[in-house]
């Protein structure tokens, strides 16, 4: 690929502009804010020729290196080996480079596709930071599947682990509806009863009419209501404080999981703990709308499983947090935690230290 002849910022010294006539830098540099000429710079005068050795002394060598930089200036690096009109072959994935030679990056360098963007870019070059790219030069992207992310160090939690944690948070939260919320769901049963009974009767004896059904008491929607209520508020007092302050409930602290926020490793706090649960726990109300509530909660606590990078669920993408896998701790000889195995020990004192 041939890059255009034109005055273009200097790679070696992103201060200046220089012209290119197609296959290399000409003349003089100028400075980067300055107007350019029309058409390549005046050609310079050749410079004079070395005066010829003595009898017996050496030949002067051969004048090598870059082009002098301005006045005062040193002279700017380059043209490394590679560039266009230095007569070197270009570095893998540079213009001029043929595809398909399956060339290894050079340490430090991502690998790249066969025949794709270039790698580096290497210091000087088009690309590099504070440096445009040419007309023509294709910006290369992350080449293949890019890593699992780490946030804060952290591994992700897997969709097991989350999915197991949440079972066992439901199964506080229904022990605890079981205990406060039990008279409200036996009065509701009671106030049902004879409808289903009924209904049940007619269709093991093969009778699908309607007509003359008992109905359910006039206590039932109430009752309905307020146990929906209930249980609303027994999931929020159980969830919303723990994952403000640890970002742990019970679940998640029995499966060594953690919900931090993006940003930072630090606490939820409330506000944030808040819009959290809300996402996921107040369509339990609409529990009575034909089960409504309870489809949204499923796509809620399915949606890890299509959401890449991050696996972030609908309530973590609303309050910006992840779900972290916490390292393994090990634990003391009398049963408490200790710090985690990757932790480094502190050294011993020094004989002869003060402590």
């Amino acid at each position: 690929m041939s890059i255009a002849p034109g005055w273009y910022v200097d790679p070696a010294d992103p201060d200046t502009r220089r012209y290119w006539d197609g296959e290399g830098w000409i003349g003089a540099p100028i400075p980067v804010d300055a107007t350019p000429p029309e058409g390549p710079p005046p050609v310079e005068p050749p410079a004079p020729a070395s005066p010829a050795p003595g009898p017996g002394g050496p030949a002067a060598p051969a004048a090598s290196g870059p082009a002098p930089g301005p006045a005062g200036a040193p002279p700017a690096p380059g043209p490394f080996p590679g560039w266009p009109g230095t007569g070197q072959p270009p570095f893998p994935g540079q213009p001029g480079q043929p595809a398909g030679t399956g060339q290894p990056p050079y340490p430090g360098q991502p690998p790249g596709p066969v025949g794709g963007p270039p790698y580096g870019p290497f210091p000087g070059q088009p690309g590099a930071p504070g440096q445009g790219y040419p007309p023509g030069w294709a910006y290369p992207g992350w080449p293949g599947r890019p890593p699992v992310p780490r946030p804060h160090g952290l591994p992700l939690a897997s969709f097991g682990a989350r999915f197991v944690a949440r079972l066992i948070d439901f199964g506080a939260v229904f022990l605890l509806n079981a205990v406060v919320n039990g008279w409200f769901v036996y009065r509701y049963v009671e106030e049902v009863t004879p409808y289903f009974r009924e209904v049940l009767r007619r269709s093991m004896a093969g009778d699908t009419s309607t007509d003359g059904l008992p109905q359910p008491g006039e206590q039932a929607g109430g009752l309905q209501v307020a146990i929906l209520l209930i249980a609303t508020a027994l999931w929020f007092a159980y969830e919303v404080p723990a994952m403000a302050g640890n970002g742990q409930t019970l679940g998640k602290r029995l499966l060594g999981v953690r919900a931090v926020p993006v940003e930072a490793d630090q606490p939820l706090g409330f506000g944030r703990a808040l819009r959290r649960w809300s996402t996921l726990g107040l369509p339990t109300l609409l529990w009575y709308c034909c089960g409504f509530g309870l489809l949204l909660q499923l796509v809620d606590a399915l949606s890890p499983l299509f959401d890449h990078p991050l696996r972030q669920a609908l309530h973590d993408k609303r309050a910006q947090t992840v779900v972290v896998r916490l390292p393994p701790r090990a634990t003391t000889p009398s049963g408490g935690p200790a710090e985690p195995a990757d932790t480094p020990a502190t050294p011993a004192t020094p004989p002869g230290d003060k402590p």
